[in-house]
């Protein structure tokens, strides 16, 4: 089984949150939060804030002085036939500016949500529950 790790932000502004439309691997296209792969000497809070920026154009800060994520998901899936375990720690964040356009090729589109109706846009139970978790 391939491990794979993962970091992401939740940023909020305004009462809205920042998604972005993905391609899944079934070829769907999915609303969810900007995450991606914790690179080599990355520490996750450094890749989360390096990912949101590179999907999103959004250069953003840790809501938190500390630097631990708020939440923690982990699942498997399978790609190419082979199953693949994932976890991915989320850090919340505020954005600090616009510093760029969104990742062309792996991001769709890019919009702010309405905190209490990004729900209806998002399809993945660690999404729901993170987006559940920080509204309390």
């Amino acid at each position: 089984m391939n491990k794979e790790f993962s970091a992401g932000g939740l940023v909020r502004r305004g009462g809205k949150v920042l998604m972005v439309k993905v391609c899944n691997l079934k070829g769907e296209e999915v609303w969810t939060f900007p995450k991606g792969h914790v690179e080599k000497g990355e520490t996750p809070m450094e890749a989360a804030l390096r990912e949101v920026e590179e999907e999103t154009g959004w250069r953003c800060r840790l809501k938190e002085a500390s630097a631990q994520p708020v939440f923690s998901a982990a699942y498997r899936f399978q790609r190419q036939g082979r199953l693949v375990s994932k976890r991915v720690d989320w850090f919340e964040m505020e954005a600090v500016e616009k510093s760029g356009q969104p990742d062309a090729i792996e991001v769709r589109d890019v919009q702010w949500a309405d905190a209490e109706a990004a729900g209806d846009f998002l399809r993945y139970p660690s999404d729901l529950k993170l987006l559940e978790m920080l509204e309390k």
